[in-house]
């Protein structure tokens, strides 16, 4: 097995939406804001390169949406989906499984993109099986008011119709020890519905893509909750049994959205878990 940190581009969201009613006073020191009182995030993906597969959890906000749209979110940096694919000696047509955390527009945007005359919309990696989970999927495409600006048809449209879509299999409990991709899955409800966490057992270690459970390092202390959370106390169990466990068990968690800390560990503190290690995305294959 070789893991890849695929950087899909780089954005910002407003602090105080990213740390509910924690004052900035405090989450600033971890995640400072510019003049608009937005903070620096990642859309940073994991390519696992495992025998005859090739499969890509998450894609990024994809490049679809107007200029209008694009400015909001403040876009910064050079990295691409594109280009950090081709980087890691792959192209689209190469992936053999997207595995979506969740359908939020920043996680599974760049999974469709616009066909050649930009008429319509088609798959970004036409070769691949699409992975989501079905409780996930009905309440994506039938949004509750609260998260319908986060779930737009022209990202589940293409991929329902395209016969590519597969639900795992197993999603009733809490957590999976194997699922088809061959790694565990951690379903948490706080964020949104069935949000599934990956674990993946590499080099006698456990590598947890955090996805939107732990955004960012900033978000170690539990009451650290974001705003977009639908479930927000739910979110708070859930970040406490899963940050004992990463603590006890040494986990590496893989940042999806931390822009300056991609890969941390964790400890057990007075103050709960806190912050360990950060580890440059370069050590990935060597940990």
């Amino acid at each position: 097995m070789k893991l890849h940190a695929i950087e899909t581009g780089n954005f910002k969201l407003d602090g105080g939406a990213m740390f509910g009613v924690v004052p900035k006073a405090l989450w600033s020191r971890a995640n400072p804001a510019d003049d608009k009182n937005r903070i620096e995030l990642a859309a940073r993906s994991l390519l696992i390169e495992h025998g005859n597969r090739l499969i890509l959890i998450d894609a990024g906000m994809g490049n679809k949406q107007d200029d209008k749209f694009f400015r909001h979110y403040g876009l910064w940096g050079n990295h691409s989906l594109e280009k950090s694919l081709h980087n890691a000696g792959f192209s689209a047509a190469d992936v053999t499984d997207v595995f979506l955390t969740h359908l939020h527009f920043d996680h599974c945007g760049g999974a469709v993109r616009w066909n050649k005359n930009r008429t319509g919309f088609e798959l970004t990696f036409p070769n691949a099986t699409y992975w989501s989970n079905k409780a996930h999927w009905e309440w994506a495409t039938k949004p509750n008011a609260r998260e319908k600006a986060s779930f737009f048809s022209e990202n589940l449209v293409p991929i329902q119709k395209s016969g590519q879509l597969k639900f795992v299999s197993k999603n009733g409990a809490a957590y999976t020890d194997e699922s088809e991709l061959g790694f565990g899955i951690l379903f948490v409800d706080g964020h949104t519905e069935k949000q599934m966490i990956p674990h993946i057992s590499f080099n006698e270690k456990t590598i947890v893509f955090a996805a939107d459970l732990l955004p960012t390092a900033g978000h170690l202390p539990l009451p650290y909750v974001m705003g977009y959370d639908v479930r927000p106390l739910k979110t708070l169990q859930e970040k406490d049994s899963f940050l004992t466990k990463a603590a006890d068990e040494n986990f590496v968690l893989f940042m999806q959205h931390d822009a300056h800390n991609p890969l941390i560990t964790v400890q057990h503190t007075e103050k709960g878990v806190r912050l360990l290690e950060i580890l440059p995305v370069e050590t990935l294959n060597s940990l």
